[in-house]
């Protein structure tokens, strides 16, 4: 490689991250953003971020606001975002039918979607009496499994904000504290619980792990009570197995050793 061709690779490189962060100060706006304000919170020299938007309008992948307020995303990353989650849900499937082969339990996958968690894909159970929800109901965070797992993973007092919101929605007057020690243990174990706690009757173990992109998803297994006992060191055993595959897996697929 000759040193042009090694500076040109470097400068595009540059360029891709740049553009990266620029989307993402867009992502985490509710309105349009001008580009004074864009090269402020990205510490870019505004004819860069004129330079770069330009491009990416090119692409669809920002528009100017329809009331003026600037840029905002475009229709194209709603195109991209669908298809990865279909990916995820393609990637997530041999290995939601392998845990539920492990343990007869029905098997689930769950994004986190601002304030609650989506449900993806499921395997049903083999057992006569299985638990099944259906793709597209949404779970709390702060009582189920799946919703626990993924508040472990963010930091502190974003998950403080996020245990707050909820319980001052379903008026829950609690110290958060309690659950907060909770998640510390999630995060040391690697799994998270919910032992009645969501819909009476049912108990709930879970994983949570990041995708391609960073956001947050959760695989769990929904349990009848009156089986947890009899099933748990299985499950767990099982799920950390699950854990340890989808780690690997996405390690692989972004070229980490």
């Amino acid at each position: 490689m000759t040193d042009k061709e090694d500076k040109n690779g470097r400068s595009g490189i540059q360029v891709i991250s740049r553009a990266a962060a620029i989307l993402r100060v867009l992502k985490s706006s509710k309105s349009g953003m001008s580009l004074g304000q864009i090269a402020e919170k990205v510490e870019l020299p505004r004819s860069t971020v004129q330079r770069i938007t330009g491009a990416l309008a090119a692409e669809k992948f920002v528009i100017s606001d329809p009331e003026g307020r600037g840029l905002r995303l475009g229709p194209e990353l709603s195109s991209l975002a669908g298809a990865a989650r279909y990916n995820i849900v393609e990637h997530c499937r041999i290995l939601l039918t392998e845990l539920t082969q492990r343990t007869g339990e029905t098997a689930d996958l769950a994004v986190m979607r601002g304030a609650g968690m989506v449900f993806l894909d499921q395997v049903p159970g083999t057992h006569r009496l299985t638990t099944v929800s259906k793709v597209g109901e949404v779970f709390p965070l702060t009582t189920s499994a799946n919703g626990r797992a993924c508040l472990a993973e963010l930091p502190e007092d974003v998950a403080r904000k996020l245990i707050r919101n909820e319980w001052d929605r379903r008026g829950i007057d609690t110290d958060p504290e309690e659950l907060m020690t909770t998640l510390a243990r999630v995060r040391q174990t690697g799994l998270a619980y919910d032992l009645d706690e969501h819909t009476p009757g049912i108990s709930g173990i879970g994983f949570a792990f990041r995708d391609w992109g960073g956001e947050l998803h959760a695989i769990s297994v929904p349990v009848p009570s009156t089986r947890l006992a009899e099933t748990r060191k299985r499950t767990e055993e099982a799920l950390l197995k699950t854990r340890h595959e989808i780690e690997k897996s996405f390690s692989r697929d972004t070229g980490q050793d």
